[in-house]
Protein backbone atom coordinates (compact mmCIF):
# COMPACT_ATOMS: atom_id res chain seq x y z
CA UNK A 1 0.00 0.00 0.00
CA UNK A 2 2.85 2.41 0.79
CA UNK A 3 4.41 1.66 -2.84
CA UNK A 4 1.42 2.80 -4.31
CA UNK A 5 0.95 5.69 -2.59
CA UNK A 6 4.87 6.69 -3.00
CA UNK A 7 4.19 5.49 -7.18
CA UNK A 8 1.07 7.62 -7.13
CA UNK A 9 2.77 10.61 -5.48
CA UNK A 10 5.30 10.62 -7.99
CA UNK A 11 3.10 10.48 -10.80
CA UNK A 12 1.18 13.64 -9.03
CA UNK A 13 5.09 15.77 -8.82
CA UNK A 14 5.43 15.25 -12.56
CA UNK A 15 2.20 16.06 -13.34
CA UNK A 16 2.73 19.34 -11.70
CA UNK A 17 5.78 19.95 -12.98
CA UNK A 18 4.82 19.38 -16.88
CA UNK A 19 2.13 21.89 -15.97
CA UNK A 20 4.04 24.22 -14.40
CA UNK A 21 6.19 24.61 -17.53
CA UNK A 22 3.58 24.77 -19.75
CA UNK A 23 2.57 27.69 -18.29
CA UNK A 24 5.74 29.35 -18.02
CA UNK A 25 6.75 28.88 -22.01
CA UNK A 26 10.56 30.21 -22.70
CA UNK A 27 13.33 30.01 -25.02
CA UNK A 28 16.79 27.30 -25.05
CA UNK A 29 19.40 28.61 -26.88
CA UNK A 30 22.67 26.15 -27.26
CA UNK A 31 25.49 26.99 -29.14
CA UNK A 32 28.54 25.06 -30.17
CA UNK A 33 31.19 24.62 -32.87
CA UNK A 34 29.16 27.70 -34.41
CA UNK A 35 26.16 26.41 -33.99
CA UNK A 36 22.73 27.89 -32.18
CA UNK A 37 20.33 25.36 -31.35
CA UNK A 38 17.23 26.99 -30.24
CA UNK A 39 14.05 24.75 -28.27
CA UNK A 40 11.57 25.32 -25.87
CA UNK A 41 11.99 24.98 -22.34
CA UNK A 42 10.19 21.52 -22.13
CA UNK A 43 11.34 20.03 -25.06
CA UNK A 44 14.42 20.85 -23.14
CA UNK A 45 14.03 19.18 -20.25
CA UNK A 46 12.69 16.50 -22.18
CA UNK A 47 15.70 15.84 -23.65
CA UNK A 48 18.09 16.06 -20.60
CA UNK A 49 15.76 13.70 -19.00
CA UNK A 50 16.38 10.80 -22.31
CA UNK A 51 20.06 11.94 -22.10
CA UNK A 52 20.86 11.07 -18.31
CA UNK A 53 18.93 7.65 -19.35
CA UNK A 54 21.08 6.79 -21.95
CA UNK A 55 24.17 8.00 -19.87
CA UNK A 56 22.64 5.42 -17.53
CA UNK A 57 22.40 1.95 -20.02
CA UNK A 58 25.53 2.71 -21.43
CA UNK A 59 27.52 2.75 -18.19
CA UNK A 60 25.53 -0.49 -17.24
CA UNK A 61 26.35 -1.98 -20.60
CA UNK A 62 30.06 -0.80 -20.09
CA UNK A 63 30.54 -2.24 -16.64
CA UNK A 64 28.46 -5.75 -17.72
CA UNK A 65 31.18 -6.48 -20.23
CA UNK A 66 33.91 -5.31 -18.14
CA UNK A 67 32.48 -7.72 -15.15
CA UNK A 68 32.26 -10.69 -17.38
CA UNK A 69 34.98 -12.36 -16.57
CA UNK A 70 35.13 -12.28 -12.44
CA UNK A 71 30.64 -13.21 -13.23
CA UNK A 72 31.68 -15.92 -14.58
CA UNK A 73 34.44 -17.06 -11.69
CA UNK A 74 31.88 -16.41 -9.29
CA UNK A 75 29.62 -18.52 -10.99
CA UNK A 76 32.00 -21.17 -10.90
CA UNK A 77 32.41 -21.24 -7.69
CA UNK A 78 29.02 -20.69 -6.29
CA UNK A 79 28.47 -23.70 -8.38
CA UNK A 80 31.13 -25.89 -6.79
CA UNK A 81 30.22 -24.47 -3.38
CA UNK A 82 26.31 -25.60 -3.95
CA UNK A 83 28.06 -29.19 -5.02
CA UNK A 84 30.26 -28.89 -2.19
CA UNK A 85 27.21 -28.46 0.36
CA UNK A 86 24.72 -31.08 -1.52
CA UNK A 87 27.94 -33.42 -1.15
CA UNK A 88 27.83 -32.39 2.88
CA UNK A 89 24.03 -33.02 3.42
CA UNK A 90 24.21 -36.27 1.65
CA UNK A 91 26.85 -37.39 3.53
CA UNK A 92 25.55 -36.75 6.94
CA UNK A 93 22.75 -38.58 5.98
CA UNK A 94 24.28 -41.72 4.95
CA UNK A 95 26.10 -41.43 7.96
CA UNK A 96 22.99 -41.93 10.08
CA UNK A 97 21.69 -44.42 8.01
CA UNK A 98 24.91 -46.31 8.74
CA UNK A 99 26.34 -46.68 4.65
CA UNK A 100 29.48 -46.33 5.27
CA UNK A 101 30.48 -46.48 1.50
CA UNK A 102 28.09 -43.65 0.57
CA UNK A 103 29.77 -41.52 3.42
CA UNK A 104 33.10 -42.11 2.40
CA UNK A 105 31.92 -40.77 -1.60
CA UNK A 106 30.44 -38.35 -0.57
CA UNK A 107 33.29 -37.08 1.44
CA UNK A 108 35.23 -37.19 -1.57
CA UNK A 109 33.30 -35.00 -3.44
CA UNK A 110 32.79 -32.39 -0.15
CA UNK A 111 36.77 -32.68 -0.14
CA UNK A 112 37.02 -31.59 -4.05
CA UNK A 113 34.15 -29.22 -4.20
CA UNK A 114 34.06 -27.28 -0.44
CA UNK A 115 37.71 -27.48 0.85
CA UNK A 116 38.90 -27.35 3.85
CA UNK A 117 35.00 -26.16 5.12
CA UNK A 118 34.36 -27.09 8.57
CA UNK A 119 31.45 -29.31 7.49
CA UNK A 120 33.96 -30.72 4.92
CA UNK A 121 36.06 -31.82 7.69
CA UNK A 122 33.32 -32.92 9.92
CA UNK A 123 32.06 -35.21 7.41
CA UNK A 124 35.25 -36.74 6.85
CA UNK A 125 36.16 -37.77 10.44
CA UNK A 126 32.53 -39.03 10.80
CA UNK A 127 32.62 -41.12 7.23
CA UNK A 128 36.25 -42.48 8.93
CA UNK A 129 34.74 -43.69 12.01
CA UNK A 130 31.88 -45.34 10.55
CA UNK A 131 34.20 -47.33 8.17
CA UNK A 132 36.71 -47.84 11.05
CA UNK A 133 39.49 -45.97 9.91
CA UNK A 134 40.94 -44.09 13.48
CA UNK A 135 44.07 -42.91 11.43
CA UNK A 136 41.83 -41.12 8.92
CA UNK A 137 39.46 -39.95 11.51
CA UNK A 138 42.23 -38.57 13.77
CA UNK A 139 43.83 -36.71 10.80
CA UNK A 140 40.15 -35.00 10.23
CA UNK A 141 40.01 -33.90 13.80
CA UNK A 142 44.01 -32.25 14.05
CA UNK A 143 42.66 -30.57 11.09
CA UNK A 144 39.92 -29.00 12.91
CA UNK A 145 42.49 -27.86 15.43
CA UNK A 146 44.17 -25.32 12.80
CA UNK A 147 40.69 -23.46 12.91
CA UNK A 148 39.71 -21.03 15.74
CA UNK A 149 35.87 -22.31 14.92
CA UNK A 150 36.54 -25.96 15.12
CA UNK A 151 39.99 -26.24 17.83
CA UNK A 152 37.15 -27.46 20.04
CA UNK A 153 35.20 -29.75 17.90
CA UNK A 154 38.51 -31.45 17.07
CA UNK A 155 39.31 -31.73 19.98
CA UNK A 156 36.37 -33.73 21.30
CA UNK A 157 37.21 -36.30 18.18
CA UNK A 158 40.55 -36.68 19.31
CA UNK A 159 39.12 -37.06 23.03
CA UNK A 160 36.61 -39.70 21.85
CA UNK A 161 39.24 -41.45 20.14
CA UNK A 162 41.96 -41.71 22.69
CA UNK A 163 39.17 -43.24 24.56
CA UNK A 164 38.50 -45.61 22.22
CA UNK A 165 42.02 -47.01 21.55
CA UNK A 166 42.20 -46.85 25.85
CA UNK A 167 44.81 -44.00 26.38
CA UNK A 168 43.71 -42.00 28.93
CA UNK A 169 46.55 -40.12 29.34
CA UNK A 170 45.94 -38.21 26.29
CA UNK A 171 42.29 -38.01 26.70
CA UNK A 172 42.43 -36.70 29.75
CA UNK A 173 44.81 -33.65 28.20
CA UNK A 174 42.84 -33.07 25.38
CA UNK A 175 39.71 -32.82 27.98
CA UNK A 176 41.84 -30.29 29.79
CA UNK A 177 42.62 -28.25 26.74
CA UNK A 178 38.91 -28.43 26.22
CA UNK A 179 38.50 -27.09 29.96
CA UNK A 180 40.78 -24.36 29.24
CA UNK A 181 39.55 -23.04 25.76
CA UNK A 182 35.63 -23.38 26.66
CA UNK A 183 35.48 -23.85 30.23
CA UNK A 184 31.03 -24.02 29.74
CA UNK A 185 31.74 -27.63 27.89
CA UNK A 186 29.80 -29.91 29.49
CA UNK A 187 31.69 -32.79 27.91
CA UNK A 188 34.86 -31.68 29.17
CA UNK A 189 34.07 -30.74 32.94
CA UNK A 190 31.89 -34.78 32.80
CA UNK A 191 35.17 -35.99 31.53
CA UNK A 192 37.34 -34.52 34.13
CA UNK A 193 35.30 -35.64 36.99
CA UNK A 194 35.35 -39.18 35.68
CA UNK A 195 39.31 -39.22 35.52
CA UNK A 196 39.71 -37.70 39.14
CA UNK A 197 36.66 -40.14 40.45
CA UNK A 198 38.65 -43.13 39.09
CA UNK A 199 41.78 -41.78 40.38
CA UNK A 200 40.51 -41.53 43.74
CA UNK A 201 41.45 -38.01 43.84
CA UNK A 202 38.05 -37.18 46.19
CA UNK A 203 39.41 -33.45 46.73
CA UNK A 204 40.10 -32.84 42.51
CA UNK A 205 36.73 -34.50 41.71
CA UNK A 206 34.65 -32.01 44.76
CA UNK A 207 36.46 -28.98 42.42
CA UNK A 208 35.09 -30.55 39.32
CA UNK A 209 31.69 -30.90 40.64
CA UNK A 210 31.87 -27.16 41.99
CA UNK A 211 33.01 -25.72 38.63
CA UNK A 212 29.85 -27.58 37.18
CA UNK A 213 27.41 -26.26 39.72
CA UNK A 214 28.92 -22.68 39.27
CA UNK A 215 28.42 -23.26 35.60
CA UNK A 216 25.10 -24.87 35.34
CA UNK A 217 26.03 -27.69 34.19
CA UNK A 218 24.51 -29.66 36.98
CA UNK A 219 21.24 -29.30 39.28
CA UNK A 220 21.64 -28.06 42.44
CA UNK A 221 20.58 -30.94 44.31
CA UNK A 222 22.86 -33.22 42.42
CA UNK A 223 25.66 -31.11 42.59
CA UNK A 224 25.23 -31.41 46.96
CA UNK A 225 24.05 -35.04 46.30
CA UNK A 226 27.57 -35.78 44.43
CA UNK A 227 29.47 -33.24 47.13
CA UNK A 228 28.30 -35.53 49.78
CA UNK A 229 29.16 -38.80 47.77
CA UNK A 230 32.97 -37.61 47.20
CA UNK A 231 33.09 -36.73 51.45
CA UNK A 232 31.85 -39.90 52.00
CA UNK A 233 34.18 -41.48 49.83
CA UNK A 234 36.95 -38.90 51.48
CA UNK A 235 36.30 -40.36 55.02
CA UNK A 236 36.28 -43.85 54.36
CA UNK A 237 39.70 -43.91 52.66
CA UNK A 238 41.50 -41.60 55.69
CA UNK A 239 39.47 -43.33 59.00
CA UNK A 240 42.37 -45.50 59.38
CA UNK A 241 45.07 -43.43 59.14
CA UNK A 242 43.77 -39.42 60.10
CA UNK A 243 40.72 -40.53 62.18
CA UNK A 244 39.65 -36.33 62.60
CA UNK A 245 39.86 -35.49 58.64
CA UNK A 246 37.54 -38.59 58.13
CA UNK A 247 35.39 -37.83 61.26
CA UNK A 248 35.27 -34.26 60.07
CA UNK A 249 34.27 -34.92 56.34
CA UNK A 250 31.74 -37.78 57.29
CA UNK A 251 30.05 -34.86 59.51
CA UNK A 252 30.16 -32.82 56.43
CA UNK A 253 28.81 -35.44 54.18
CA UNK A 254 26.10 -36.14 57.07
CA UNK A 255 24.94 -32.09 56.59
CA UNK A 256 24.66 -32.28 53.20
CA UNK A 257 22.77 -35.57 52.77
CA UNK A 258 21.16 -36.89 55.81
CA UNK A 259 20.13 -40.18 54.29
CA UNK A 260 23.70 -40.72 53.02
CA UNK A 261 24.00 -44.44 55.02
CA UNK A 262 28.19 -44.90 54.81
CA UNK A 263 28.31 -41.11 55.93
CA UNK A 264 25.98 -41.70 58.57
CA UNK A 265 27.07 -44.60 59.91
CA UNK A 266 30.86 -43.95 59.98
CA UNK A 267 29.80 -41.12 61.91
CA UNK A 268 27.87 -42.80 63.99
CA UNK A 269 30.50 -45.25 64.69
CA UNK A 270 33.63 -42.85 65.44
CA UNK A 271 31.62 -40.31 67.53
CA UNK A 272 31.06 -43.37 69.91
CA UNK A 273 34.85 -44.53 69.74
CA UNK A 274 35.38 -41.16 70.94
CA UNK A 275 32.70 -41.16 73.83
CA UNK A 276 30.59 -38.83 72.22
CA UNK A 277 27.52 -41.09 72.37
CA UNK A 278 24.51 -38.62 72.83
CA UNK A 279 25.62 -36.82 69.34
CA UNK A 280 26.11 -40.56 67.87
CA UNK A 281 22.84 -41.38 68.58
CA UNK A 282 21.15 -38.27 67.62
CA UNK A 283 22.77 -38.33 63.87
CA UNK A 284 22.10 -41.86 63.72
CA UNK A 285 18.43 -41.27 64.42
CA UNK A 286 17.88 -38.56 62.28
CA UNK A 287 19.88 -40.81 59.56
CA UNK A 288 17.54 -43.91 60.55
CA UNK A 289 14.49 -41.77 59.61
CA UNK A 290 15.70 -40.38 56.19
CA UNK A 291 16.50 -43.99 55.39
CA UNK A 292 16.80 -47.46 57.54
CA UNK A 293 19.57 -49.63 56.89
CA UNK A 294 21.36 -52.82 58.52
CA UNK A 295 24.31 -50.92 58.64
CA UNK A 296 22.67 -47.67 60.83
CA UNK A 297 20.91 -50.54 62.67
CA UNK A 298 24.57 -52.09 63.77
CA UNK A 299 25.87 -48.64 64.86
CA UNK A 300 22.77 -47.28 66.91
CA UNK A 301 22.94 -50.75 68.66
CA UNK A 302 26.69 -50.57 69.20
CA UNK A 303 26.47 -46.84 70.15
CA UNK A 304 27.48 -47.16 73.36
CA UNK A 305 30.37 -50.18 74.09
CA UNK A 306 30.03 -52.41 76.84
CA UNK A 307 26.16 -52.21 76.73
CA UNK A 308 23.93 -55.51 78.01
CA UNK A 309 21.72 -57.39 75.77
CA UNK A 310 18.67 -55.94 77.45
CA UNK A 311 19.96 -52.22 77.11
CA UNK A 312 20.82 -53.32 73.32
CA UNK A 313 16.95 -54.34 73.08
CA UNK A 314 15.88 -50.96 74.37
CA UNK A 315 17.42 -49.19 71.88
CA UNK A 316 16.19 -51.34 69.30
CA UNK A 317 12.48 -50.70 70.56
CA UNK A 318 13.81 -47.34 70.31
CA UNK A 319 14.55 -47.17 66.37
CA UNK A 320 11.69 -49.22 65.24
CA UNK A 321 9.15 -46.74 66.66
CA UNK A 322 10.93 -44.11 64.55
CA UNK A 323 9.82 -46.01 61.78
CA UNK A 324 7.02 -48.32 62.52
CA UNK A 325 6.14 -51.58 60.28
CA UNK A 326 9.65 -51.18 58.58
CA UNK A 327 11.49 -54.33 57.51
CA UNK A 328 14.80 -53.20 58.84
CA UNK A 329 13.61 -52.00 61.91
CA UNK A 330 11.54 -55.17 62.16
CA UNK A 331 14.41 -57.67 61.80
CA UNK A 332 16.98 -55.75 64.25
CA UNK A 333 14.65 -56.00 66.95
CA UNK A 334 14.15 -59.48 66.47
CA UNK A 335 17.98 -59.69 66.44
CA UNK A 336 18.31 -57.88 69.70
CA UNK A 337 15.84 -60.03 71.33
CA UNK A 338 17.11 -63.06 70.53
CA UNK A 339 20.14 -61.67 72.18
CA UNK A 340 18.62 -60.77 74.95
CA UNK A 341 16.96 -64.62 75.07
CA UNK A 342 13.42 -63.23 75.15
CA UNK A 343 12.80 -65.75 72.60
CA UNK A 344 8.70 -64.88 73.27
CA UNK A 345 9.10 -61.06 71.79
CA UNK A 346 11.24 -62.17 69.04
CA UNK A 347 8.75 -64.50 67.54
CA UNK A 348 6.25 -62.09 67.94
CA UNK A 349 7.98 -59.59 66.23
CA UNK A 350 8.98 -61.32 63.16
CA UNK A 351 5.67 -63.52 63.02
CA UNK A 352 4.49 -60.78 60.04
CA UNK A 353 7.69 -60.93 58.13
CA UNK A 354 7.31 -64.85 58.30
CA UNK A 355 3.01 -64.36 56.81
CA UNK A 356 4.36 -62.06 54.38
CA UNK A 357 7.31 -64.43 52.63
CA UNK A 358 10.07 -64.90 54.60
CA UNK A 359 13.33 -63.02 53.07
CA UNK A 360 16.29 -64.91 53.51
CA UNK A 361 17.79 -62.44 56.41
CA UNK A 362 14.38 -63.22 58.28
CA UNK A 363 15.00 -67.67 57.93
CA UNK A 364 18.32 -67.23 59.26
CA UNK A 365 17.25 -65.37 62.24
CA UNK A 366 14.73 -67.96 62.50
CA UNK A 367 16.87 -70.56 62.61
CA UNK A 368 19.18 -68.88 65.39
CA UNK A 369 15.75 -68.32 67.35
CA UNK A 370 15.58 -72.40 67.21
CA UNK A 371 19.32 -72.72 67.85
CA UNK A 372 19.18 -70.86 70.70
CA UNK A 373 15.71 -71.72 72.29
CA UNK A 374 15.38 -75.42 71.81
CA UNK A 375 18.98 -76.50 70.46
CA UNK A 376 16.24 -78.27 68.09
CA UNK A 377 19.42 -79.23 64.71
CA UNK A 378 16.32 -79.84 62.30
CA UNK A 379 14.39 -76.75 62.94
CA UNK A 380 17.38 -75.19 62.26
CA UNK A 381 18.45 -76.98 59.21
CA UNK A 382 15.08 -76.47 57.65
CA UNK A 383 14.91 -72.48 58.50
CA UNK A 384 18.72 -72.53 56.83
CA UNK A 385 17.40 -74.66 53.61
CA UNK A 386 14.13 -72.46 53.21
CA UNK A 387 16.64 -69.52 53.81
CA UNK A 388 18.35 -70.85 50.35
CA UNK A 389 15.18 -70.32 48.65
CA UNK A 390 13.78 -67.00 49.91
CA UNK A 391 13.71 -63.98 48.26
CA UNK A 392 16.58 -61.90 48.45
CA UNK A 393 17.10 -58.89 50.66
CA UNK A 394 18.04 -55.21 49.62
CA UNK A 395 21.85 -54.94 49.03
CA UNK A 396 23.66 -52.49 47.13
CA UNK A 397 22.88 -52.34 43.20
CA UNK A 398 24.83 -50.64 40.62
CA UNK A 399 25.04 -51.09 36.92
CA UNK A 400 23.73 -54.46 37.14
CA UNK A 401 26.19 -55.53 39.84
CA UNK A 402 25.15 -56.58 43.44
CA UNK A 403 28.07 -55.02 45.98
CA UNK A 404 28.36 -56.29 49.67
CA UNK A 405 29.80 -52.99 50.63
CA UNK A 406 29.63 -49.47 49.15
CA UNK A 407 31.46 -47.75 46.61
CA UNK A 408 31.26 -44.10 45.53
CA UNK A 409 31.86 -45.12 41.89
CA UNK A 410 30.38 -47.65 39.97
CA UNK A 411 33.04 -50.10 38.65
CA UNK A 412 31.13 -51.12 35.76
CA UNK A 413 30.76 -47.29 34.30
CA UNK A 414 32.63 -45.24 36.50
CA UNK A 415 29.98 -43.38 37.43
CA UNK A 416 29.60 -41.94 40.69
CA UNK A 417 27.04 -42.23 42.93
CA UNK A 418 25.53 -45.16 41.15
CA UNK A 419 24.76 -47.52 44.18
CA UNK A 420 21.54 -47.88 45.25
CA UNK A 421 19.88 -49.72 48.25
CA UNK A 422 17.18 -52.22 46.81
CA UNK A 423 16.44 -56.01 46.12
CA UNK A 424 18.33 -56.80 43.46
CA UNK A 425 16.58 -58.84 40.73
CA UNK A 426 17.51 -62.52 40.73
CA UNK A 427 19.65 -62.31 37.50
CA UNK A 428 22.04 -59.68 39.09
CA UNK A 429 25.70 -60.71 39.45
CA UNK A 430 27.63 -60.31 42.87
CA UNK A 431 31.16 -58.86 43.97
CA UNK A 432 31.38 -61.55 46.43
CA UNK A 433 30.05 -64.42 48.07
CA UNK A 434 26.12 -64.62 47.74
CA UNK A 435 23.79 -65.30 50.54
CA UNK A 436 22.93 -68.50 49.49
CA UNK A 437 26.45 -69.69 49.70
CA UNK A 438 26.72 -68.32 53.14
CA UNK A 439 23.72 -70.34 53.85
CA UNK A 440 24.85 -73.73 52.74
CA UNK A 441 27.94 -73.50 54.57
CA UNK A 442 26.34 -72.98 57.35
CA UNK A 443 23.74 -75.83 57.15
CA UNK A 444 27.38 -77.71 56.05
CA UNK A 445 28.18 -76.67 59.59
CA UNK A 446 25.00 -77.55 61.60
CA UNK A 447 24.12 -80.28 59.63
CA UNK A 448 27.27 -82.43 60.17
CA UNK A 449 26.82 -83.18 64.26
CA UNK A 450 23.28 -84.52 62.91
CA UNK A 451 24.55 -86.39 60.52
CA UNK A 452 26.67 -88.14 62.75
CA UNK A 453 24.43 -88.80 65.50
CA UNK A 454 22.09 -90.52 63.11
CA UNK A 455 24.61 -92.79 61.91
CA UNK A 456 25.46 -94.32 65.63
CA UNK A 457 21.11 -95.16 65.39
CA UNK A 458 21.08 -96.50 61.85
CA UNK A 459 20.58 -100.41 60.95
CA UNK A 460 21.39 -101.88 57.11
CA UNK A 461 18.15 -102.91 55.65
CA UNK A 462 17.56 -105.12 52.66
CA UNK A 463 13.88 -104.91 51.36
CA UNK A 464 11.97 -100.95 52.33
CA UNK A 465 9.67 -101.44 54.62
CA UNK A 466 6.13 -100.32 53.75
CA UNK A 467 5.52 -96.36 54.02
CA UNK A 468 2.97 -95.30 57.20
CA UNK A 469 -0.69 -94.96 56.40
CA UNK A 470 -0.70 -91.55 57.96
CA UNK A 471 3.11 -90.18 56.03
CA UNK A 472 3.46 -89.40 52.67
CA UNK A 473 7.06 -89.70 52.22
CA UNK A 474 8.71 -88.17 49.15
CA UNK A 475 11.76 -89.86 48.17
CA UNK A 476 14.95 -87.62 46.88
CA UNK A 477 17.00 -88.86 44.41
CA UNK A 478 19.96 -86.74 42.33
CA UNK A 479 19.84 -85.37 40.06
CA UNK A 480 16.03 -84.67 40.72
CA UNK A 481 13.68 -85.71 43.04
CA UNK A 482 11.09 -88.79 42.17
CA UNK A 483 8.11 -90.30 43.91
CA UNK A 484 8.61 -93.95 45.43
CA UNK A 485 6.59 -96.60 43.29
CA UNK A 486 4.08 -98.43 45.22
CA UNK A 487 5.88 -101.90 44.57
CA UNK A 488 9.50 -102.38 43.32
CA UNK A 489 9.79 -105.18 40.64
CA UNK A 490 11.49 -108.88 41.43
CA UNK A 491 13.10 -109.41 38.77
CA UNK A 492 16.70 -107.60 38.21
CA UNK A 493 17.49 -106.11 34.17
CA UNK A 494 20.36 -105.31 32.23
CA UNK A 495 19.94 -101.47 32.37
CA UNK A 496 20.46 -99.67 35.39
CA UNK A 497 17.70 -99.60 38.04
CA UNK A 498 16.13 -96.27 39.28
CA UNK A 499 17.24 -95.33 42.68
CA UNK A 500 13.79 -95.33 43.57
CA UNK A 501 13.18 -99.17 43.35
CA UNK A 502 14.86 -101.63 45.14
CA UNK A 503 15.77 -105.13 43.31
CA UNK A 504 14.54 -108.47 45.50
CA UNK A 505 18.60 -109.35 44.87
CA UNK A 506 20.93 -106.72 45.65
CA UNK A 507 24.39 -106.13 43.75
CA UNK A 508 27.50 -107.01 44.34
CA UNK A 509 28.70 -104.17 46.07
CA UNK A 510 25.23 -102.58 47.27
CA UNK A 511 25.15 -99.32 48.12
CA UNK A 512 23.94 -99.50 51.88
CA UNK A 513 20.27 -98.66 52.40
CA UNK A 514 19.76 -97.17 55.84
CA UNK A 515 16.09 -95.79 57.41
CA UNK A 516 16.44 -94.07 60.83
CA UNK A 517 14.35 -94.87 63.38
CA UNK A 518 10.97 -93.04 62.74
CA UNK A 519 9.13 -90.61 65.19
CA UNK A 520 5.31 -90.48 65.61
CA UNK A 521 3.57 -89.59 62.84
CA UNK A 522 3.27 -86.08 61.78
CA UNK A 523 2.03 -84.29 59.49
CA UNK A 524 4.91 -83.55 56.80
CA UNK A 525 8.14 -85.09 56.18
CA UNK A 526 11.88 -84.47 55.25
CA UNK A 527 14.12 -86.01 52.33
CA UNK A 528 17.98 -86.19 52.64
CA UNK A 529 19.04 -87.03 49.15
CA UNK A 530 22.10 -90.00 49.10
CA UNK A 531 23.53 -92.21 46.62
CA UNK A 532 20.57 -94.52 47.46
CA UNK A 533 17.49 -93.23 48.75
CA UNK A 534 16.85 -93.05 52.14
CA UNK A 535 13.31 -91.86 54.13
CA UNK A 536 14.14 -89.19 56.94
CA UNK A 537 10.14 -88.60 58.38
CA UNK A 538 10.71 -85.30 60.78
CA UNK A 539 8.05 -83.85 61.89
CA UNK A 540 6.79 -80.36 62.41
CA UNK A 541 5.36 -77.59 64.51
CA UNK A 542 2.44 -75.99 63.17
CA UNK A 543 3.55 -72.86 63.00
CA UNK A 544 6.70 -74.89 61.44
CA UNK A 545 7.60 -73.73 57.35
CA UNK A 546 8.18 -77.63 56.79
CA UNK A 547 10.01 -78.93 53.62
CA UNK A 548 9.59 -77.20 50.41
CA UNK A 549 10.46 -78.18 47.68
CA UNK A 550 13.52 -76.73 45.58
CA UNK A 551 12.33 -73.65 43.28
CA UNK A 552 15.43 -74.33 40.86
CA UNK A 553 18.03 -76.91 39.52
CA UNK A 554 20.87 -75.04 41.27
CA UNK A 555 18.70 -74.75 44.58
CA UNK A 556 18.00 -78.79 44.16
CA UNK A 557 22.15 -79.31 43.85
CA UNK A 558 22.80 -77.32 46.96
CA UNK A 559 20.35 -79.70 48.90
CA UNK A 560 22.49 -82.49 47.77
CA UNK A 561 25.52 -81.09 48.24
CA UNK A 562 24.46 -80.55 52.18
CA UNK A 563 22.28 -83.90 53.05
CA UNK A 564 24.47 -86.06 50.92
Amino acid sequence: MVRVLLYLFVIALLAVGAVWLADRPGQVLVVWQGLEYRSTVAIAAIAVVILAFLVMIAWTLIRFILGLPSAFSFASRSRRRARGFEAVSRGMVAIGAGDPVAAGRYAQDARKFAGNEPLTLLLEAQSAQLSGDRGRAEAAFKAMLEKPETRVLGLRGLFVEARRRGDMAAARAFADDAVRRSPSLAWANDALLDFHTSAGDWQAARTAVERRAALRLAEKAEAKRQRAVLLAAEALDAKGREPEKALAAALEAVKLAPGLTPAAALAGRMLSERGDVRKAAKLLEAAWREASHPDIAAAYLDVRPGDSAQDRLSRAETLAKLRPSDPEGVLALAGAAIHARDFARARKVLKPLLAGGASVRACLLMAELEEAEHGAAGKVREWLSRATRAPRDAAWVADGLVSDQWLPVSPISGRLDAFVWTVPPATLSSTGPTIEDDVLADLDDRSAPLLEAKAETVTPIVEPAPAPVQQAPIVVTAPEPVETPPAPKPEAKPEPVPAAKVEAKPEPEPAPVTEASKPAPAPAAQREARPSPVIFPVSHAPDDPGPEEPQSEEAAKGRFKLFG
